[in-house]
């Protein structure tokens, strides 16, 4: 009896110590954050017990020779506002921490080289996605299922279904194979393994796809090389995120969409570059795209491994090697893997180790992860909502409809995607100040009334030369709209919403809702054009309401993200989606219909989240340039 007494208040005394070390915030309950409060775990613990911690963490993960530094991070971590008042940190670290606020773009070569292959990756996916859109308007009378461009064609509506099929086949590998197996690949072999075996298979399927002989071949060749875009869309995006800094992950993630923008550029530059060659024009459209797969699948390996990867491994040392090519000073480094580190832990509370097929029931199980995944699945089925992987796809057949010839029909798609690369750059400078739902609130209804404005153009007389003009203005106007708002931001969203135990899956299946519902209107759109013939009206209509519905699901389900760590979103997410959308119909809307219709400058909104103690408010901006000012005087 006497040993049960000892080992109860034993029991009790461990938890009130591990209690008192945690603090206030791990209180916050992660599956229902109702106070709607971003925290900081350390922010409350004790200096002599944080302290004590840091050694007990370092001993732990064989870090003992870098325990001073880790002690200075974990003390800038735990009041990242206050930092200027610490006794511990030299000058030079200080000044440090005051760039990334001051100068947040300065960052050591190692992260922009990563970027940059990021962005590699992402060209391949954009080139990837072309190469069968000026193939579209030849391959399918060398392969016998031309018959879809002629209504009295015994096989109008089989080939059409065909050419769809073809169109759609990697979205279909991506959907169906590549984007699961992004979870397995990346838990053998980390990042850069996954982006090199999706490199692989990107380097020789079009290859493949170019030396075909019949359709169901060519079919064959681009399933598999949806595989390997589903496992780089799964991937490339969550790497970026994991390595860049927090203050400008939106501006760096979104390089996925941009170079996408531009791979689909390069796509219809070839398409046009050999318009002319004769009969086997179609085979290097198709094949063009193993180019940029080349300096992906031979750069990755010089780029580190994502520190996050390496900590959810439990490979602290080589972690901390990743961060320190990755941050400006070691001091930096040592916080940031202190505090990922914290954060995971309170994370892990509430998620416990599982198998591959455990993480995917949690997706719709656990409450912080369901609402990630509503939000991930709302801004990636509103990439295919909106319609712009339908003018990509088939934007060639569009403008034929319209009356072009097909070299004015390539010239017009390559127009398309010469807009589509130049307006992805505004968004560099405000997804990180706007932020992510703000840009996609702005863009969604301007996408719905150009293709309107363009639908309603068909009815203008083909013989004048306004018919084929204006067309091609409100296309590529709502390709203005489209590639600053819904272009970048579902990859950037989808990497950072997920759980660090669960962002390959919860990823794998948001990149597999976007290139599903790709495959089906690529399966159908040949259908919706004839079923909306002779003019095209229909289903340009169609696609603008699609986009006002998209536009009250991003309203309803989609939190902003901007300038939080990856760990705090934790937070974000544990608010009940009850209470999130009540405050957006109760507070926000009444706010906005009095400011900006109204013109009420005297209208407040009530903020919806509570900070405490966390990186990244806005006081501690401001209070490091007033500091900063002050030093300058």
């Amino acid at each position: 009896m006497a040993d049960n007494d000892k080992i109860t208040t034993g029991s009790v005394i461990g938890q009130f110590h591990d209690q008192e070390r945690r603090g206030t915030v791990t209180h916050i309950d992660l599956n229902k954050n109702l106070e709607a409060k971003i925290g900081n775990p350390l922010a409350d613990i004790p200096h002599d017990q944080l302290m004590r911690d840091v050694d007990q963490f370092a001993a732990d993960h064989g870090l003992v020779d870098i325990v001073p530094l880790l002690k200075k991070g974990a003390l800038v971590a735990q009041n990242p506002g206050g930092f200027e008042s610490l006794e511990e940190i030299t000058e030079d670290e200080k000044q440090h921490i005051r760039n990334e606020t001051l100068h947040k773009w300065k960052h050591p070569a190692a992260l922009y080289y990563t970027i940059i292959i990021c962005s590699v990756g992402a060209a391949v996916q954009g080139w990837d996605q072309t190469g069968s859109n000026g193939a579209n308007l030849s391959f399918p009378q060398e392969f016998g299922i031309g018959g879809g461009q002629d209504k009295n064609n015994p096989h109008y509506d089989r080939d059409n279904w065909l050419v769809g099929l073809v169109n759609a086949a990697p979205y279909i590998g991506s959907a169906l194979i590549g984007c699961w197996f992004s979870d397995p690949i990346n838990f053998y072999l980390g990042r850069r393994g996954t982006i090199f075996i999706s490199g692989i298979f990107c380097l020789l399927t079009p290859i493949g796809g170019a030396l075909t002989h019949s359709w169901e071949e060519l079919f064959a060749t681009r399933i598999l090389m949806g595989v390997g875009m589903g496992l780089k869309g799964a991937s490339v995006p969550i790497y970026a995120a994991e390595n860049a800094p927090t203050s400008i992950r939106g501006a760096l993630v979104m390089s996925w969409q941009m170079w996408t923008a531009f791979g689909i550029f390069l796509g219809f530059c070839a398409n046009l570059a050999v318009n002319e060659v004769g009969k086997i024009a179609w085979r290097l459209q198709i094949g063009s795209a193993f180019i940029p797969a080349i300096p992906l699948t031979i750069g990755i390996f010089f780029c580190p491994e994502s520190p996050r990867w390496y900590i959810k491994k439990k490979r602290y040392q080589d972690a901390f090697n990743s961060l320190l090519r990755l941050r400006n000073s070691e001091l930096q480094a040592a916080r940031d893997l202190y505090y990922i580190n914290a954060q995971l832990e309170v994370e892990h509370e509430i998620i416990k180790g599982s198998n591959y097929m455990q993480r995917f029931i949690e997706l719709f199980t656990i409450p912080r992860i369901r609402r990630a995944t509503l939000a991930a699945f709302t801004v990636m089925l509103a990439q295919q909502m909106c319609g712009i992987n339908i003018i990509a796809f088939y934007s060639s057949t569009i403008f034929v409809e319209a009356g072009a010839t097909q070299k004015g029909a390539l010239l017009a798609s390559w127009g398309f995607g010469l807009v589509n690369f130049i307006f992805a750059w505004p968004a560099i400078f405000t997804i990180d100040t706007f932020g992510r739902r703000s840009l996609l609130l702005f863009t969604f209804p301007q996408m719905a009334w150009t293709l309107l404005a363009a639908g309603f153009c068909f009815y203008i007389p083909t013989s004048s030369k306004a018919h084929m003009g204006m067309i091609a203005f409100f296309v590529f106007l709502f390709a203005a709209f489209y590639s600053p708002g819904e272009g970048p931001v579902p990859y950037t969203y989808s990497a950072e919403v997920f759980p660090l135990s669960h962002r390959e899956v919860g990823m794998g299946f948001a990149v597999a809702t976007c290139l599903f519902w790709a495959a089906v209107l690529s399966i159908s759109f040949p259908r919706i054009l004839a079923a909306f013939a002779p003019t095209g009206t229909g289903a340009f209509a169609f696609y603008a309401g699609l986009n006002i519905t998209a536009f009250i699901m991003i309203f309803l389900f989609v939190p902003e993200t901007k300038q939080r760590t990856l760990e705090e979103l934790d937070y974000v997410f544990a608010v009940p989606l009850r209470k999130f959308m009540k405050y957006q119909l109760t507070k926000f809307l009444p706010w906005w219909i009095k400011r900006y219709v109204l013109m009420n400058k005297n209208a407040k909104l009530e903020p919806l989240y509570h900070f405490h103690g966390v990186v990244g408010e806005e006081k501690d901006s401001s209070s490091i340039r007033q500091s900063a000012d002050t030093k300058e005087e």
